[in-house]
C-alpha cells in the first residue's frame, strides 16, 4: 500500500508578525469594513459611524468651497483607528488559519485496507465510514479516527502533537484511540473507524482553531456589554456640549465633538477585544490543548477543584506484575502456575504482565487441552480458566474473596495482612482462587509519572483542590495519593461516584474540571465545568470532553489554568489601560474645544499643547496608534503568577492604570510637537 506522506505541522511563525500573517491581516482590515462585521462590536461601530460622518463633513465642505483640510485629517486618522481594529481581530484570526493549516496537512488522503469479512479491500480513507474495519501495518498511516479493536502497535503521532516520542496504542486499554493521519510504526492493528466524512478529530480540530467561528464567551459579552454602555455615556455626555457651546457663542465643529467622543469611549479595548478572545483559544492550542469554545478556557482560569483519573493520568497506566505472594502452605510457584493459567485469556497489558513475571520465574505458560477460558471483563473483575473439575479465577481482592465465600472456602487469616501489605506499597493486590480455595496475592505496581509530585504541588499554589478517583481499594489509593501529592481521593469509584463528586462540588459554588482517559470517565468529563481528556484515551472521553489534550499530560492543566487566567487579567489589564488613557484625552481636546469660548479653560492644557487643531489630530492620532502598539501584548497575553486578588487588582492598577495616564501624556506631547511644523 502507498500512502501520502503526512507532514508535521510547523506551529505557529516565531514572530507575531511574520510576512504570511501580516499579510493576511492587512486583508482582513478592508474586507472587516462592512457595515454587518463593524456591528458585531459597538465600540468600534461607534468610531465606524464616526469616520463616515466627518467624511460627510468633508466632502461637504469641498463642495461648498470651505476649509476642508482639518476634516480630512480626522476623517483619516478616524479610518485608521478602525483599520488598526480590523488588523488586530484579523491578526488573531491568522494565527489561528495558520494552525489549521498546519493540521490539514496531515489530514491528506491515504489508502485504506478496508476489511470485508475474510478479504480485505483497497479504497480511499474518504471513503470510509462509521464502524468500517480497517487493517494497519508497520509503515503506514491510519486513515480515520477509530479503536483499535485487535493488537497493539507503536504510534508516531507527531503530525497531531508535534511529539517525536511515539506512544503505544493497544486494544482493549484506554489507550486503544488512534487518530487519522497518524503512522504505525511497528506491528499490527485493526482499527474499527468511529467517524464518518466530515467528522474526525482532526476536521473538528480545524473547525476550532479557525478564529472567525469562535463564540464569544460570557466574560467577554459581560464586558462588552459595559464598554457599550460606557460608549452610550459618553455619547450622551458629549452630544449634550454642543447645546453650551452654541450658548458661549462660539459653536463647536460636529468633526470636533465626534473625535472627542471617539477619544473619550473605550476605543482601545474595544478594537483589541476580538483578538484577546481569539488568542486564548489560540494560546492554549500552542500548547497542545484543542479547547472546543472559548469558554472552556476562561472557566479553566477559574476552577477550584480538579478531579483526576488515576490510571493513565497520574500514574503511567499498564500496571505490571511484580511479585507473588502465597499464603502460608502454597508455594510461589503453586501460585505463579495457577495465576498464569487464570490470565491466559486476560488480554490486559495485567494480564499479560503476570503471564511474563511468571515465566521468569520458571513457569512454562502452554493452554491446557479442554481448557475453558473465562476473559476479564469490568463488570466480573475477574478471569480466568474451567479445566476438568477445576476451576481457578484471579481478580479484585473483593470479588474473589466473595466468590470464596459463595464457594464454601475460607478466607485465611494470613491473607489480610498480604493485601494490605502490598496496597501500603502502593500496589494493587490481586486475589488467585482455585475451586475454594485462595492460593496468594499479586501485586500489581502502577508507578507515578516522574515530576507529578511537584507539579501537583504548583496546582495548590494556585488555589486548586486536586483529588484523584480510582477504582483501586482504599489502601492502595491512600498510597498513590500520598505519592502523587494530592489534596484527596476517592476509592473504588463507579462512574456514577465520580458524576455524583462533581455535582456534589458544583452545588457548593465552586468549578470543577475533570481530567480522564477512559471511557468510563466520560459521563464526569461531560459533567464538570472543564473536562479536559487525553488524546491518548478512548472516543468517547475525547467526545465528552470540551478540550482534548494532545500531549496526554495529566499536569497540562496547570498551564491551561494558567492561560485562563491570563485572559482575564489581560482584559483587565487593557480595560484598566484604555479607562486610564481617557483622562489625558481630556485633558487634550477639551481645552481646544472650549478656550475660545472660555478663555479660563486655558489653564487645563497642562501638555502645553500648540494649537487646538494640533490638540484633536495629536489625541485623535494617538488614540489610532495605540491599538496596533498593543497587539502583541494582546496576542502573547499578560502573564498569569500565583498571587493573591488583592495584589493582583495593585499591581494592575499600578502598571496598566497608571501606564495609561503617563504613556497618553507623553505621547499626545510628543505627537504634538511632530506635527506642528505640517500645520504651518
Amino acid at each position: 500500500m502507498t500512502s501520502t506522506p503526512v507532514r508535521a505541522p510547523s506551529g505557529h511563525p516565531s514572530s507575531i508578525f511574520a510576512p504570511p500573517l501580516v499579510r493576511s491581516a492587512l486583508l482582513a482590515s478592508f474586507s472587516k469594513l462592512s457595515p454587518a462585521a463593524q456591528a458585531r462590536n459597538p465600540v468600534m461601530f461607534v468610531v465606524y459611524l464616526g469616520t463616515a460622518l466627518t467624511l460627510y463633513a468633508t466632502v461637504a465642505n469641498v463642495f461648498t468651497r470651505r476649509a476642508w483640510g482639518d476634516e480630512l485629517a480626522v476623517t483619516l486618522l478616524l479610518l485608521l483607528t478602525v483599520l488598526f481594529a480590523n488588523f488586530a481581530e484579523g491578526l488573531a484570526e491568522a494565527r489561528g488559519k495558520a494552525q489549521a493549516a498546519a493540521l490539514r496537512s496531515a489530514r491528506e488522503d491515504v489508502k485504506a485496507r478496508r476489511r470485508v469479512g475474510v478479504r480485505e479491500e483497497v479504497v480511499p480513507g474518504t471513503a470510509l465510514t462509521r464502524d468500517d474495519l480497517v487493517v494497519v501495518e508497520a509503515g503506514e498511516f491510519i486513515p480515520a479516527d477509530g479503536e483499535i479493536v485487535e493488537g497493539l502497535a507503536s504510534v508516531d503521532e507527531s503530525a497531531i502533537t508535534g511529539e517525536s516520542a511515539p506512544v503505544i496504542r493497544e486494544a482493549g486499554t484506554d489507550h486503544s484511540g488512534v487518530t487519522g493521519g497518524t503512522r504505525v510504526l511497528s506491528d499490527r492493528i485493526v482499527v474499527r473507524v468511529t467517524s464518518g466524512p466530515g467528522e474526525s478529530f482532526l476536521d473538528r480540530m480545524i473547525a476550532l482553531v479557525e478564529g472567525a467561528s469562535r463564540q464569544k464567551t460570557p466574560n467577554e459579552i459581560a464586558l462588552l456589554i459595559l464598554l457599550s454602555g460606557l460608549t452610550l455615556i459618553f455619547l450622551l455626555a458629549v452630544v449634550t456640549l454642543y447645546p453650551f457651546t452654541v450658548y458661549a457663542g462660539a459653536p463647536a465643529s460636529p468633526v470636533t465633538l465626534i473625535a472627542l467622543l471617539v477619544c473619550l469611549i473605550p476605543t482601545t479595548i474595544g478594537g483589541l477585544l476580538p483578538a484577546i478572545g481569539i488568542a486564548g483559544m489560540d494560546r492554549a492550542l500552542q500548547a497542545n490543548v484543542i479547547a472546543k469554545s472559548g469558554k472552556a478556557v476562561e472557566v479553566a482560569g477559574d476552577v477550584d477543584t480538579l478531579l483526576l483519573d488515576k490510571t493513565g493520568t497520574i500514574t503511567i497506566g499498564n500496571r505490571q506484575a511484580t511479585r507473588f505472594s502465597p499464603v502460608p502452605g502454597v508455594s510461589e510457584l503453586e501460585l505463579a502456575r495457577a495465576a498464569t493459567l487464570a490470565s491466559l485469556a486476560d488480554p490486559t497489558p495485567e494480564g499479560k504482565s503476570i503471564v511474563a513475571l511468571a515465566r521468569r520465574q520458571g513457569v512454562v505458560a502452554e493452554t491446557p487441552e479442554g481448557a475453558e477460558f473465562i476473559e476479564f471483563t469490568a463488570q466480573t473483575r475477574m478471569s480466568g480458566v474451567d479445566l476438568a473439575g477445576t476451576s481457578i479465577r484471579k481478580g479484585a481482592a473483593e470479588r474473589i474473596a466473595r466468590l470464596a465465600a459463595e464457594r464454601g472456602g475460607r478466607v485465611p487469616l494470613e491473607l489480610q495482612p498480604l493485601v494490605d501489605d502490598v496496597a501500603r506499597g502502593g500496589s494493587t493486590p490481586l486475589l488467585v482462587i482455585e475451586n475454594s480455595r485462595l492460593l496468594g496475592v499479586v501485586a500489581l505496581s502502577d508507578v507515578v509519572k516522574p515530576g507529578i509530585r511537584e507539579r501537583f504541588a504548583e496546582l495548590r499554589r494556585m488555589g486548586l483542590k486536586t483529588v484523584m478517583i480510582t477504582g483501586d481499594n482504599p489502601l492502595t489509593a491512600e498510597a498513590i495519593a500520598k505519592e502523587a501529592g494530592v489534596d484527596g481521593f476517592l476509592a473504588e469509584a463507579t462512574p456514577e461516584d465520580k458524576l455524583r463528586m462533581i455535582r456534589e462540588e458544583q452545588q457548593g459554588g465552586r468549578l470543577v474540571a475533570m481530567m480522564g482517559d477512559g471511557t468510563n470517565d466520560a459521563p464526569a468529563l461531560a459533567q464538570a465545568d472543564v473536562g479536559l481528556a487525553m488524546n491518548s484515551g478512548t472516543q468517547a472521553a475525547k467526545e465528552a470532553g470540551n478540550m482534548v489534550d494532545l500531549d496526554s499530560d495529566p499536569t497540562k492543566l496547570i498551564e491551561v489554568v494558567g492561560i485562563g487566567k491570563g485572559l482575564l487579567i489581560t482584559r483587565g489589564a487593557l480595560t484598566t489601560f484604555s479607562i486610564a488613557n481617557d483622562v489625558a484625552k481630556y485633558f487634550a481636546i477639551l481645552p481646544a474645544l472650549f478656550v475660545t469660548a472660555y478663555p479660563e479653560l486655558a489653564a487645563l492644557n497642562v501638555m502645553r499643547l500648540h494649537s487646538p487643531t494640533s490638540a484633536i489630530l495629536s489625541a485623535v492620532l494617538f488614540n489610532a496608534i495605540i491599538i496596533p502598539l498593543l497587539i502583541p501584548l494582546a496576542l502573547r497575553g499578560v502573564p498569569y503568577r500565583p498571587m493573591s486578588a488583592a495584589s493582583m487588582l495593585t499591581r494592575n492598577l499600578l502598571v496598566y492604570g497608571g501606564g495609561g495616564l503617563i504613556v497618553p501624556f507623553l505621547a499626545i506631547k510628543l505627537i504634538d510637537l511632530l506635527i506642528t511644523p505640517l500645520l504651518g
